[in-house]
């Protein structure tokens, strides 16, 4: 049975895709999985992964994404898919396809090509698979030459980029995603990200219990951030706002407590506040 607080990617016995009912999309997500090795180049102390490692995607077999997605999008569209899984009759349409998966899908060898063989599958399937596309990167990958050419054709397509930023300060990136990357490198991958497609924020908001992160001081320096993208041109399509649904599979899981709903609502209308931008919340 799919539900929304399990996301095994084996869950459908694919190397490439998994099923889950997405509390964001609302509905079915096919999930694309880029990293079957469970390797991503950061380690957010949140990250649900069994077993992750700091490193890269493995090149990925096209022939095998392409026959594995052409055959589950075909078994939802036409077959038994539902009953099997128990979707309840409201969730029994697919939102979206979404790049994510066990590590940093711009990481790909062949990231550009892998996208182009999302949109020859869906392009064979339509007019029945008329749906979003969204790639989840957390945009540190994204000027390299292969990932670039893989957002032109996602653009062809009407993807999206849903791109990571869960803390504006340097203390803050390293305590929740373990990296070191600077503010101006952000916003400039934010640039090029919003030349290609629309792009959204995505931020998970907790909090830890082990550090002195002042949660005012992190909020103003996220606003600024955002401002100062918008002041430089940057086209944002709005704010994610998400809680950590999942048990985390990161030492520091007994460390992370989630934020309330009001916390968390505060925080988007402060934020909605001083951008103007949109802000979703999903606790």
């Amino acid at each position: 049975m799919l539900t929304v607080n399990d996301h095994d990617r084996d869950r459908a016995g694919l190397t490439y895709i998994y099923p889950v009912l997405s509390r964001r999309s609302k509905g079915l997500s096919v999930g694309i999985n880029l990293n079957p090795n469970n390797a991503c180049n950061w380690r957010c102390i949140y990250c649900q992964v069994p077993g992750l490692v700091r490193g890269s995607a493995p090149v990925t077999d096209l022939q095998l994404l392409e026959q594995e997605l052409k055959t589950f999008l075909t078994s939802v569209i036409k077959g038994d898919f539902y009953d099997i899984y128990q979707v309840p009759g409201e969730q029994r349409h697919i939102r979206d396809i979404a790049i994510s998966g066990n590590g940093e899908p711009t990481s790909s060898p062949v990231f550009d090509r892998a996208i182009t063989t999302i949109g020859r599958v869906c392009a064979t399937l339509q007019p029945q698979l008329e749906i979003a596309r969204v790639l989840i990167t957390n945009g540190s990958l994204i000027n390299r030459s292969t990932v670039r050419r893989g957002l032109a054709e996602w653009k062809t397509q009407r993807g999206e980029i849903w791109f990571k930023l869960d803390s504006a300060t340097q203390s803050g990136r390293r305590a929740i995603n373990d990296v070191s990357i600077s503010e101006n490198t952000i916003r400039k991958h934010l640039s090029i990200a919003a030349d290609y497609c629309p792009v959204w924020i995505q931020t998970c908001l907790f909090n830890r219990t082990d550090n002195d992160l002042d949660r005012n001081s992190e909020q103003q320096a996220y606003i600024r951030l955002l401002q100062s993208a918008l002041d430089k041109g940057i086209k944002l399509q709005g704010v994610l706002l998400y809680g950590p649904a999942r048990p985390t599979m990161q030492p520091e899981a007994p460390l992370i407590v989630p934020l309330r709903l009001d916390e968390m609502q505060a925080f988007a209308d402060n934020v909605h506040e001083a951008t103007g931008l949109t802000v979703r919340v999903t606790p």
